[in-house]
């Protein structure tokens, strides 16, 4: 048996070695040539698994360690019984640290009260579903968007686009790519979506680059129909666009997701789903070793500060999105090295805030952020 593993996937090594002879590669040398004698593939997003890759091959299986898929022909996929996983909700957690990141240090730029704030949340899935949780623990009002849920759960407790795009005084997407169809979202922000903006919004993107024209975010932050832009998603990646660069607000490499706890998660995902359908002993593996950062003790001086302030620092602790800007600003053509050599990030549940809190209010936001107290 042979499996094909992206040599960038983290804590995977010794998981199926002792199953199968595995083979580590760069993403961009997984060749057909490569892949003609193998079981499996366990890949990211950077290695296109299509008929070119894949026909004449004994590939039975390609395990996505993200959640997203589109570097998949699903239907090539499917029709040549290849059975193909990714892993929804891997990294969910991340992203919503990553926008609360983002919230923090874009309501301190405009000095925003964030209470009484709306902010849209359009796609409610995995991410989009704790991106609301943890932007109603800050206080705003929150609309949601997601016409495939509505269509099957029910119209209640979702809003229209129009709505979001009225009422929202932040918009962050968090769809999946859809070339066609009913959902389609190829480009769903584009002039005409700017131009109904009422609110002049903060647009953020860290779902994935072609879900909004480039040409488009660029003419509506010149012309005022936003007033703040985030993105972490960018078409063409890595040969982003440098004139968006220089106007966006904050700027990452697609790293939204890049927590080592998403990472961990993603891998576990992945095998676990091939050591299902090729009936390995593996099916419960866990990863081990994921790296602590370097302080997990968060020390906060409450006095004379708001719930707003507490929480910002104790968020910015954990993540300074303003970093990973500099970061990418400083060294633009080093777009995938950044991703490939990304600090150490955890999640909320991996530190403890401690210090004087006047308020216990404060103390059940921390925690239900996921902080332990």
């Amino acid at each position: 048996m042979k499996i094909i593993i992206d040599d960038k996937i983290p804590y995977i090594q010794g998981a199926l070695e002792t199953f199968a002879e595995v083979v580590y590669l760069p993403g961009s040398k997984t060749t057909s040539e490569v892949v003609k004698d193998a079981d499996a593939i366990i890949t990211r997003t950077r290695t296109i698994c299509n008929e070119q890759l894949l026909s004449g091959s004994s590939v039975k299986i390609i395990a996505s360690a993200t959640i997203g898929f589109d570097h998949i022909d699903t239907d090539y996929c499917d029709k040549a019984g290849i059975k193909w996983t990714n892993a929804p909700g891997c990294n969910a957690k991340s992203v919503e640290q990553y926008i609360a990141s983002a919230i923090m240090v874009m309501a301190e730029k405009k000095d925003w009260t964030l209470a009484g704030k709306t902010i849209g949340v359009v796609g409610v899935g995995n991410v989009g579903s704790k991106v609301a949780v943890i932007a109603e623990i800050l206080g705003m009002r929150v609309l949601l968007n997601d016409p495939p849920r509505a269509r099957v759960e029910g119209e209640r407790g979702f809003v229209s686009l129009d709505k979001i795009l009225e009422e929202s005084d932040i918009i962050t997407l968090h769809v999946p790519l859809n070339q066609e169809g009913l959902d389609a979202t190829w480009h769903l922000a584009d002039e005409k979506l700017f131009a109904r903006m009422s609110r002049k919004p903060i647009f953020i993107n860290s779902c994935r680059g072609e879900v909004v024209e480039t040409a488009a975010l660029k003419q509506a932050i010149r012309g005022g129909q936003v007033s703040g832009a985030i993105v972490d998603c960018w078409e063409n990646e890595p040969n982003i666009d440098l004139e968006l660069l220089s106007l966006v607000d904050l700027s990452t490499p697609h790293i939204a997701g890049y927590s080592r706890d998403g990472k961990a998660k993603g891998t576990e995902m992945s095998v676990q789903a091939v050591s299902r359908f090729l009936g390995l002993a593996s099916k419960n593996w866990k990863a081990s070793n994921v790296e602590k950062p370097l302080v997990t003790e968060i020390l906060i001086d409450g006095t004379n500060k708001t719930v707003q302030q507490i929480l910002a620092e104790a968020i910015l602790a954990t993540y300074d999105i303003r970093e990973d800007d500099a970061r990418l600003r400083a060294s633009v053509g080093t777009f995938e090295k950044q991703r490939g050599n990304y600090p150490v990030r955890r999640e909320f549940p991996a530190y403890t805030v401690s210090g004087k809190f006047s308020s216990p209010k404060v103390i059940d936001k921390l925690k239900r952020i996921g902080f332990r107290i």
